[in-house]
């Protein structure tokens, strides 16, 4: 069974910065892409950026200019570096990969557990 490995939440100052990063392991074939969506409480879970395993990246228009999407696909790890943190930006980061595994035909997406950021003002 595939696993998404994140760490790297926490709790920051307004300001301050974070860096989270998300391993998948077991039974990978091949990565599409892989990305990072978020949870408010009382709110739905919303992207906020992808990357192709070319480099294509996306963003939510909230974290443009502050945060930064990578992927080292050696390690089949994606990082986010996340600057200029706000309030808003709490929540509970979901890590997401769209990828093949080993003896299948078929691409699935699959979550990570979640790792709480903390935002203070």
């Amino acid at each position: 069974q595939v696993q998404l490995v994140e760490s790297g939440g926490g709790l920051v100052q307004a300001g301050g910065s974070l860096r989270l990063s998300c391993a998948a392991s077991r039974s990978i074939f091949s990565i599409n892409a892989m990305g990072w969506y978020r949870q408010a409480p009382g709110k739905q879970r919303e992207l906020v950026a992808t990357i192709t395993s070319g480099g294509n990246t996306n963003y939510a228009d909230s974290v443009k200019g502050r945060f930064t999407i990578s992927m080292d696909n050696a390690k089949s790890t994606v990082y986010l570096q996340m600057n200029g943190l706000k309030p808003e930006d709490t929540g509970v980061y979901y890590c997401n990969a769209n990828l093949r595994r080993l003896a299948t035909t078929r691409w699935a997406d699959y979550w990570g557990q979640g790792t709480q950021v903390t935002v203070s003002s």
